[in-house]
């Protein structure tokens, strides 16, 4: 086990200087070619960024609404006939559109439950086995010029369901 501690102290060192060694012998201009990704970068977040700033104004409006709330109400009599936690259906719709605003869910669900719980076990699951759907194809379809997405968020959804019964099912009962 020591023998992997050694190769990864020394990996991130090693590829520096294969990088450098290789731009040298082709000749190419290293730090030339770094501003020019640099600025190609910070075009490319200029591009995204309306599109960050509605999603991450539409999340905290959610969980400021009420609606998060509301919603889990709403559906506990179909979520206790999948036996699905009605504790984890404001992870479940949140987990679609921002990483981040989920990861401050869980925590609380972490709090409330224990992380070694059947929710907090299912919600850590739940954070690894899905996706946040719309955050990504918004930010890939536009930074692509994706027009026609056809059954991409088809797709998604149901990878995103599946990954969600996997994480119940996976998690299994206490």
């Amino acid at each position: 086990m020591t023998f992997f501690y050694y190769i990864s102290d020394f990996l991130i060192p090693v590829l520096l200087f294969y990088i450098v060694a290789y731009a040298l012998t082709e000749r190419v201009h290293v730090y030339d070619e770094f501003v020019s990704g640099a600025a190609e970068g910070i075009r490319t977040v200029l591009k995204i960024l309306p599109t960050l700033v509605g999603l991450m104004a539409a999340v905290g409006m959610l969980r400021a609404s009420g609606f998060l709330d509301f919603a889990a109400q709403y559906l506990s009599g179909a979520a206790g006939l999948l036996h699905f936690p009605v504790e984890l259906i404001p992870l479940s719709i949140i987990r679609l559109f921002s990483s981040s605003a989920a990861t401050s869910l869980a925590l609380d669900l972490y709090k409330s439950y224990g992380t070694d719980s059947y929710i907090g076990l299912t919600a850590s699951i739940m954070m690894g086995c899905t996706e946040t759907v719309f955050y990504t194809m918004s930010v890939y379809f536009l930074t692509a010029k994706v027009t026609k997405t056809r059954w991409t968020l088809a797709g998604a959804l149901i990878s995103t369901f599946a990954g969600i019964a996997a994480s119940v099912v996976l998690a299994g009962k206490m």
